[in-house]
């Protein structure tokens, strides 16, 4: 059974990270400091978040935006899970295929510190989404 039902309930657990990841902000400089945009499609549910590191502090939008980003990514929102999780490292994802990319790769180092971030908090937010009555 997949982690998230809807993208709905993906947008409220990466809210809920993003939301913390803010909250460090020093932590993620590099990105903040990068004038990179990122867009990030999921498949399983559908969904799309961009991430705006053109100055701080960060701002994530969810769902559909116009315009264009420096780097998008394509996975399956399962696959980020497994990521966060440990279940998967990245890398392996990447090398594999399963992790679709347009854009230039090397500006996606400024992303790690972010990734990071997220990887550490993301546990937390999903048990919250756990936790939740439906």
């Amino acid at each position: 059974m997949p982690t998230f039902a809807n993208a709905e309930e993906l947008y409220s657990v990466l809210q809920a990270v993003f939301d913390r990841v803010k909250q460090k902000s020093s932590h993620i400089e590099t990105f903040t400091s990068s004038n990179l945009v990122v867009r990030m499609r999921f498949v399983e549910p559908e969904a799309e978040i961009l991430l705006d590191g053109r100055q701080p502090p960060l701002e994530v939008f969810f769902g559909p935006r116009p315009g264009s980003a420096d780097l998008e990514l394509t996975m399956p929102a399962e696959l980020l899970h497994q990521i966060w999780t440990g279940e998967k490292k990245l890398t392996e994802a990447f090398f594999s295929g399963q992790i679709q990319s347009k854009g230039n790769m090397m500006r996606a180092l400024k992303l790690v510190d972010l990734f990071r971030e997220a990887e550490a908090l993301y546990p937390l937010a999903l048990s919250q989404m756990a936790d939740r009555p439906t």
